[in-house]
């Protein structure tokens, strides 16, 4: 099912559909995200909104919708961040205010919660190798052979410690071990996952 997360009646429909389908919502996991890099003064007042919109409200209007459904028998919810939300870079503005803010959003919410079952947590990903930063590279076109290429020598310079990008799969598998229901004294947390590259931030 397809929604966008900033139009609050998809979100709410979305939610809805999903608990029709399933009978109920044990896990939610708000990963949906966007970046506009750009020095500050460069950035459009739209285009701020639109990063906050999509990467911050989006996530507010996904759990205030998945909530409600988690009260009565508890759940766990995780939501995307970014390691930019502990040390950035220049032209990520809006990102990294819309991805720190996300720490703020769930460290306030899993106290709201936990008192009915719902633990809540940031996921803190590093770079990964994913069509999202493909595009903000500007490699779209390039064969996929010369995208590992390229990618693979920005991490030796731009990650510490593993010097290389994370893959899909291995951030979907922590997501899954938050998730799960293997670590219950797990709420309001930050849990880093980016090959070392916040390692090094003052």
């Amino acid at each position: 099912m397809r929604a966008d997360v900033r139009d609050e009646a998809e979100v709410r429909v979305l939610v809805d559909k999903t608990i029709g389908l399933y009978g109920g919502l044990d896990v939610a996991f708000n990963n949906a995200g966007i970046s506009i890099e750009k020095p500050l003064h460069q950035l459009s007042a739209t285009e701020f909104d639109d990063v906050i919109g999509t990467d911050l409200r989006g996530v507010f209007l996904s759990m205030k919708y998945q909530i409600p459904h988690m009260l009565q028998k508890g759940g766990s919810i995780v939501v995307t961040s970014s390691s930019n939300a502990i040390a950035t870079s220049p032209n990520r503005s809006a990102y990294s205010a819309a991805k720190r803010g996300l720490v703020g959003l769930v460290q306030a919410a899993a106290l709201e919660y936990a008192q009915h079952g719902i633990r809540i947590n940031t996921l803190i990903p590093g770079t990964t190798d994913t069509p999202f930063i493909r595009r903000l590279a500007g490699m779209e076109s390039l064969p996929d052979a010369a995208w590992h290429v390229a990618i693979a020598q920005w991490a030796k310079s731009h990650v510490p410690g593993l010097q290389r990008v994370a893959t899909a799969e291995e951030i979907a598998a922590f997501a899954l071990v938050l998730a799960s229901d293997d670590h219950p004294y797990t709420t309001g947390g930050q849990f880093v996952i980016d090959g070392g590259k916040t390692a090094q931030a003052g």
